[in-house]
């Protein structure tokens, strides 16, 4: 885990939070949570590398190889 971009990602959006609530503070409680639910999938979606990772294909072959070099 790089911490850098951990430690980083939650500054920013400590930031969002601290510059959106006024405006937030008069809106109903589903608005709010919505707000909040949106802000921390995308702060849990930037610590992964995402362009990197391996696709759906790639895990089925790593988890079916051995099946298939049994069957041969």
């Amino acid at each position: 885990m790089k911490w850098g971009l951990f430690l980083g990602m939650s500054a920013l959006v400590g930031l969002i939070i601290l510059l959106e609530w006024p405006k937030l503070k008069p809106l109903p409680q589903k608005d709010k949570v919505s707000f909040f639910t949106l802000l921390f999938i995308g702060w849990f979606l930037s610590m992964f590398d995402l362009p990197n990772l391996p696709g759906p294909t790639s895990v089925l072959e790593t988890m079916f190889k051995p099946l298939s070099k049994m069957l041969e």
